[in-house]
C-alpha cells in the first residue's frame, strides 16, 4: 500500500461517548451507529480511518474533492483568509476577492454565461436558478410562465424547489402535497434494455427529449419558465445522456422560448475532462448551477451562472433599490472565496482538467473490465465517472449494494458511493493510472466476495 505522510487526525469517539446526538443526513442511522465508519484524516487520494487504515478514495468524498484532499495551496489560502477577514456582509457591502472570483469563473464558463450569484451549496444554487427564471419572466411581463420541467431520477438538492423539480421518489414522498406547484417531469434516459454496457454516451434515446413537446402542448408554450436537467445524472447512478439528447432539449427550448438550466453540481470543474459538462457535450444552457468542486469541498460554496441578458433584464426592471430579493448570509463568504480562488489556481497550475481528459480512455477500459463479474447487469462511464449496476436480490432493493459498500470499506480499504443497486465511482482527478487499477481490482474482489 502506498504510504502517506503522517497527518493530524481528529479524536475518535471512545466507547463511552454517545453517537446518539447526531442525526446523520442520507444515512441509515441505526445501522451506522451499530458499526460506525469513521474518517479522521485525509491527504491527496486517501482518507485515514479511526483505526489507522488508509482508505483509497474512489468517490472524491461526495463527488466533490476533485483536486485531492488537504492540498497545501488551498489550506494555506484558507488559513491566511481567516486571519485577515473572517466575515464580510454580502448585503449592500462587498469584498474584493468575491468580485475577482466571479470574474475568474466567467473565464471557465461557456461563452455568454458571465454573471455569477454566490450561495453555499448545490441545493441553494438550484433554488437560486429557479427563482431567477421566475424573476426573468416577470421582468419581461410574462408572469404566466411559472411551470418548471425536471426529469425522473433527477437530483437537484434538497430545497423545496430542488426536490420539486427532482425525480427521485424517496426524496419527494415524505413531502408530497407540499412541493412547488406547476412542475412536470420528463422520463428518465435510463434504458437498460437497449443501452446496457455502453461506453460513454449511449446510442439510443435521443427521442426521449421529445417528451417535452406534449408537456408544452398540454399546458401551452407560454406557461413554462424553464427546463432543468443534470447533463449527467450522478446521484441517481450515473445516467449518461444519449447521443443527441441534450442538443434536442436545447432546440426545443429555443423553439418555444424556454430557459434551459444545467445542474452541474457534480459535473462542474473537470469531472468530464472540461471545465463544465456543457463544454464537454457542446451544448450551452441559459444557466448553470454549481458547487462541490468550486472549492474542492474545502469550504461550502455554490454559485449560479446566468446569461448576461437574463441578469440585465431583471436588473433593468427595477428603477432603483434591490432588483432581486434573494440571497444568503454567507453568499460569497471571504473564507469560501479564498478556497475557491486557490482551487481554481490549482486546477490551472496542475492542468487537472486536461489530465482528467487524457485519463478518460484508460478509465473507461478499466471500469468496463468488470463486465462479466457476478450479478453485474450494466456498466456506464463518462469522463472520470463510472457505475456498476447489479441485479437485485428478491425483495431486497439496495441490499447487495450496501454489502458491496461495507466490503469495500472494511475489507478493501476503498471508499465508494452507492445508490439503489449501483456502485458509483468518481475518484479525485489526481488519481494515477496505477490507482485506477487498484480501485477497479478492489471492486472486482468485492463483487466476487458478495456473490
Amino acid at each position: 500500500m502506498t504510504a502517506i505522510a503522517p497527518l493530524p487526525v481528529a479524536a475518535a469517539p471512545t466507547h463511552d461517548e454517545s453517537l446518539d446526538a447526531l442525526w446523520m443526513p442520507f444515512t441509515a442511522n441505526k445501522a451506522f451507529k451499530a458499526k460506525p465508519r469513521m474518517l479522521v484524516g485525509a491527504k491527496d487520494m486517501h482518507y485515514v480511518a479511526d483505526d489507522g487504515r488508509e482508505i483509497l478514495d474512489g468517490a472524491a468524498g461526495l463527488w466533490c474533492v476533485n483536486a485531492g484532499h488537504c492540498r497545501k495551496p488551498i489550506v494555506e489560502a484558507v488559513q491566511k483568509a481567516v486571519a485577515t477577514i473572517d466575515f464580510a456582509p454580502a448585503f449592500q457591502m462587498g469584498h474584493p476577492a468575491t468580485f475577482q472570483l466571479a470574474s475568474e469563473l466567467t473565464e471557465l464558463l461557456p461563452r455568454g454565461l458571465d454573471r455569477v450569484f454566490f450561495s453555499n451549496s448545490g441545493s441553494e444554487s438550484v433554488d437560486t436558478a429557479l427563482k431567477m427564471a421566475l424573476a426573468y419572466w416577470r421582468a419581461r411581463g410574462q408572469t404566466q410562465r411559472t411551470r418548471f420541467v425536471g426529469r425522473m431520477r433527477g437530483y437537484h438538492g434538497v430545497g423545496f424547489g430542488g426536490i420539486s423539480v427532482g425525480g427521485i421518489a424517496p426524496n419527494r414522498d415524505a413531502y408530497a402535497g407540499q412541493l412547488l406547484p406547476h412542475v412536470s417531469h420528463l422520463p428518465t434516459t435510463h434504458d437498460l434494455a437497449r443501452n446496457a454496457f455502453s461506453r460513454g454516451m449511449p446510442k439510443h434515446g435521443v427521442e426521449l427529449a421529445d417528451a417535452l413537446l406534449p408537456i408544452i402542448a398540454e399546458h401551452g408554450p407560454d406557461t413554462t419558465a424553464a427546463v432543468i436537467v443534470e447533463p449527467m445524472a450522478g446521484s441517481t447512478g450515473v445516467l449518461v445522456p444519449p447521443v443527441g439528447y441534450l442538443e434536442r432539449l436545447r432546440a426545443i427550448c429555443d423553439q418555444h422560448g424556454i430557459l434551459l438550466i444545467f445542474d452541474e453540481v457534480i459535473t462542474g470543474f473537470g469531472r468530464l475532462g472540461a471545465p463544465f459538462a456543457a463544454q464537454h457535450f457542446g451544448v450551452t444552457p441559459d444557466m448553470i448551477a454549481m458547487a462541490k468542486g468550486i472549492t474542492n469541498a474545502t469550504i461550502p460554496m455554490g454559485a449560479t451562472a446566468v446569461r448576461r441578458d437574463i441578469h440585465d433584464t431583471i436588473v433593468a426592471a427595477t428603477e432603483r433599490g434591490i432588483e432581486l430579493f434573494h440571497g444568503y448570509t454567507y453568499s460569497g463568504h471571504p473564507i469560501a472565496t479564498a478556497a475557491a480562488l486557490a482551487t481554481l489556481k490549482l486546477y490551472r497550475d496542475e492542468g487537472i482538467f486536461e489530465r482528467a481528459a487524457a485519463l478518460m480512455p484508460l478509465w473507461e477500459d478499466a471500469v468496463h473490465s468488470l463486465a462479466g463479474e457476478p450479478h453485474v447487469i450494466d456498466i456506464r462511464n463518462i469522463g472520470i465517472v463510472g457505475a456498476i449496476e447489479m441485479s437485485t436480490r428478491d425483495g431486497m432493493m439496495g441490499a447487495r449494494a450496501m454489502d458491496a459498500m461495507n466490503a469495500c470499506f472494511w475489507n478493501e480499504n476503498l471508499l465508494v458511493r452507492i445508490t439503489g443497486e449501483i456502485i458509483a465511482l468518481s475518484p479525485p482527478l489526481i488519481v494515477s493510472e496505477s490507482q485506477v487499477g487498484e480501485i477497479v481490482d478492489r471492486v472486482r474482489r468485492v463483487l466476487r466476495s458478495i456473490a
